[in-house]
């Protein structure tokens, strides 16, 4: 259970009702931490353009993006975040196979040398202390252009804030992430968000 209360909603702008409705468009569910964030209206009206153009702009394939997110999630222990973020690929259409065997990218067929150089790097940037080398950067500039690297990093840096922002305030995790998850991964514990 979340450590804050929701806001009231008197107390919820025209302009957060519109960030709510967009935020619900795009995952297909209103987020709590996205509830959570309306206490600091600013912020909220920030961070959605923000947290949106990072997964659905740029360069890269928005699964994919999800995945790296994902990977970066499990890496930091963010149970809320890992079955936001791997319902969201799904949902934005990332192989069914893929996205089931997310954490097994080192080892799974599945996953090009390309997706592995991205999913390696959310893993050791997700990781506290930071794990990224020059190793990690030489492997993906195999695959990606400078801007599709800053792209991977920006995906692993927003989840690092969401990921701390989630853990610490103790975030609900949402039916629709929370089901998919459990659906897809029944080996691990859900009984937390």
């Amino acid at each position: 259970m979340s450590r804050i209360d929701p806001p009231a909603d008197d107390r919820l702008t025209p302009e957060i009702k519109q960030g709510f409705a967009m935020a619900e468009a795009f995952m297909g569910f209103l987020p709590n931490s996205s509830i959570d964030m309306a206490h600091w209206p600013e912020l909220a009206q920030t961070f959605g353009p923000f947290a949106a153009n990072i997964l659905a702009g740029g360069e890269l394939d928005r699964g994919l993006k999800n995945m790296i997110a994902a990977v970066a999630s499990n890496a930091a222990g963010c149970r809320y975040c890992s079955a936001h973020t791997t319902h969201q690929a799904a949902h934005a259409g990332a192989d069914a196979e893929k996205v089931a065997k997310v954490w097994e990218y080192q080892t799974s067929d599945l996953f090009s040398d390309a997706e592995r150089a991205a999913l390696e790097l959310a893993l050791v940037g997700g990781q506290v202390p930071n794990g990224a080398s020059d190793a990690h950067f030489a492997e993906l500039k195999k695959h990606y252009s400078d801007k599709q690297i800053v792209e991977i990093v920006a995906v692993i840096a927003l989840f690092g804030f969401l990921n701390r922002w989630n853990d610490t305030l103790g975030t609900q995790l949402e039916d629709i992430p929370l089901d998919f998850a459990k659906a897809n991964f029944a080996d691990r514990d859900w009984s937390e968000g």
